[in-house]
Order: structure tokens, then sequence, then C-alpha cells
């Protein structure tokens, strides 16, 4: 493993840093997450259309840039020291892996040049709050998450009066972006009993019989809708009828990838929420003396700090790994102690802080939110970890040779 990042990496994290400090301020971030959208459209906009930014990690043959996890991450490592409330996450690391994973050459084709130049937004729609569970992260993704048969989840069902076609009813509660997204990439289950399986279908944002609801949540830098899908036509994401297995391998391979990703964003949050602590404990003073020079300021501080870097080592690990070709997947690894140690950092930040850390005026609290709703959606941390343990066997009784 070569630790050192080459120029092209070294710029993208250059490039980003000078955009987000300049366009995505705090006031900006506020400002933003109480749009319709949830987000800023001109720095969307110059992301996607400037930048390249959705497209990253996509082909040159689709539009994109040609690049791989390892600078997605770094990118989104900038965009998340601001906490910068964008589609990117649900688009380029959730969304787009799959259709090009997945898609017939003229679904690509169609959607992932619009989906690299910013000008189409995606995510990714998983029944009820599977998601962690549809990209394997905190359990075996080969269940019956998608509705099993049964009554809720989402259900497709070929529509023979409109050439084969497909029609989906069902509801997802939790989708990122899902009340602004262009494209909803739905995961349904097909088959009745005898034939039970999960596919994936697209859908068009403004379809005839879809209901998007935006949700009030915790964390409004992560937008989240509810949608209803009231027989709604669909379109299958690759040809025929995959099998369940590969749909599901193609989750677990994305959402280690987007696990990495998230770890990333979760160390640059951390990162900046400490910078601001130290900051700040360096101008308050108690006793006639910054509090910053308080020997029990400083061992909490030096704790979040050494937190901070093992987290980073593991997101950066993990995202040498996913381009590396070895096979390991360790994102959700690295999710775990990335979403521990931004709790840790947003935590001090709060305390230390004082009364104005407890303030809705302050940030402080942003970065609190942030690691709880990432946790809910995407953890908790202890089943990311035993979900780890388990896919490295960690705890397997080996028989005994003679």
């Amino acid at each position: 493993m070569d630790a050192a990042f080459t120029a092209e990496q070294d710029e993208i994290r250059r490039t980003l840093h000078e955009l987000m400090n300049k366009r995505c301020g705090p006031e900006d971030v506020k400002a933003a997450v109480g749009t319709p959208a949830g987000y800023d459209p001109a720095l969307w906009s110059a992301l996607g259309g400037e930048l390249g930014l959705p497209g990253l990690a996509l082909p040159e043959q689709y539009g994109g840039v040609g690049c791989g996890t390892t600078e997605l991450a770094l990118a989104c490592e900038e965009s998340g020291r601001a906490l910068a409330p964008t589609p990117l996450l649900a688009t380029a690391a959730l969304a787009a892996p799959l259709v090009l994973a997945l898609g017939t050459e003229a679904q690509r084709a169609e959607l992932l040049p619009r989906v690299a130049s910013g000008a189409l937004t995606a995510t990714l729609a998983v029944p009820g709050e599977g998601l962690a569970t549809a990209l394997g992260l905190t359990g075996d993704n080969r269940g019956d998450w998608s509705g099993g048969g049964r009554a809720g989840g989402v259900q497709a069902r070929q529509d023979d009066r409109h050439d084969g076609g497909w029609r989906l009813y069902g509801q997802a509660d939790q989708v990122l972006d899902g009340h602004s997204a262009g494209l909803l990439i739905v995961a349904a289950h097909t088959g009745g009993f005898a034939r039970s399986r999960t596919l994936l279908f697209l859908v068009d944002g403004d379809a005839e019989g879809a209901v998007r609801t935006r949700q009030t949540s915790l964390d409004e830098t992560r937008p989240r809708a509810r949608v209803e899908l009231r027989d709604v036509a669909a379109e299958l994401l690759g040809s025929a009828e995959g099998e369940g297995g590969e749909v599901a391998g193609a989750l677990a391979a994305m959402g280690d990838a987007a696990a990495t990703v998230l770890a990333a964003e979760a160390v640059g949050a951390a990162e900046r929420a400490l910078e601001r602590t130290v900051e700040h404990v360096r101008q308050r003073e108690q006793f006639g003396r910054p509090i910053g020079s308080f020997q029990a300021v400083k061992h909490r501080l030096a704790d979040v700090y050494v937190q901070v870097q093992a987290a980073r080592s593991a997101a950066y690990y993990a995202a040498w790994a996913s381009g590396s070709g070895s096979g390991e997947r360790t994102g959700g690894l690295a999710l775990a102690q990335a979403l521990e140690a931004l709790r840790t950092a947003a935590s001090e930040a709060v305390q230390l802080h004082g009364g104005i850390g407890f303030t809705w005026e302050h940030d402080a609290h942003l970065y609190l939110k942030r690691a709880t709703g990432d946790e809910l959606l995407f953890g908790p941390v202890h089943l990311l970890r035993a979900r780890a343990a388990e896919s490295a066997e960690l705890f397997t009784r080996q028989e005994a040779t003679a």
C-alpha cells in the first residue's frame, strides 16, 4: 500500500477545500437546508457542471472522470468538513454504481452521462428502514428485507397490458434526497413465494402514482423522504430477470464502497469539529487564563485527536482496499470507527463550548446531529462491527486437526 497521495488526488482535495470555504460556510448551510430541495442548486451546479464531482468514479466513456473510490472519498472528506447538504452521496455513491454494475448498455448510456454532469440526481429507495441491511453493512442482504412476499415493503409485478412492463406498489420511508431526486432506484420484491427474489427498478421521480414527502429529520443536512408507490410504472434495472443473488452481490459491493465514502466524510466532519473546539478553548478565558491551558481540557482534546486520526487511517485503508482489487471489504469497519470518532468530537465540542454549545444559533449541534443521523441510517456502530467480524469469520470455531 502506497500511503502517499498523487498530485491529482491532492488537487481534488485542494479544489474542494477552497470551494467549500468560499461557497459553503455555516450560514450557507443553514440557508440551503431551509429550501424545498434541501440543498443549494448553485453549489450543486458548480460541483457537477464545473468540477464533474458526481462522475468522479465513473468511466470516461460515460462522461465520468475515470477515477475511483479513493478520489470520491477524498472529495467527500472535504464536503464533510463543511457538512455540505448536497445530493452527492445518494447520486454518486448509492445510485450511479448500481446503474454501472447492473444496467444494460442502453441504460448506462442514457443515464450515466447525465449523472456525471450533475443534470440528473438519483437515489436508492429501500423499503422500511432496511438501508444498512440492503447494503450488507449490518446483516446478510440475501434475506427478505424488500418485502419477502408478505404485506409491506415494495412489491413488483409484470403488467401484461403494457408489453410486459413492471408496476410497483409499496412504500420506502427513509430515502436520502428522495423528495428531489430525478431518478429513483427502487428495491422491490417479486416472484412470490416459489421464486422469491429482490430486483432493482428504475422509476422517474415524477412518475404518475409516485408520492414523495420530505420528512422532518434529525439531521437537516441529510434530507430524507417517504416515497409511496401506487401502481407506478417502472423499468427493470438490467436485462431480463436477473437473479436475486446478482442484485444482492451488487448491493453489497456498492455498500462497502459507500461506507468507505461515508467514513471519509465523517472523518472530515470530526476533524472540523475538533478544529473549532480547539479555536474556542484558546480564546475562552476562565480564572484569568484560556481554558485550553487546563490539563483536563488538553487531555480530552488529545483523546479526540487520536480517535480522529485513527478513523482517518481506517478510512484511507478502506479506500485503498476498494480500489486495489484485493477483494477486501473493510468499508463497514472504517465507517464504524469514523462514526464513533465524529460522535466523540461533536459531543466534546458541545461540552467544551459551554453555554453557547447548547444553543441553536451555534453550529456544534449540526455535527452532533450528523453523527447521530448517520448512525441511525447506516449503523449502529456495534452492528457494523459485528457484521465485519462475521464476514471475516473472526469468531468461527476452527476444528482441531490431528
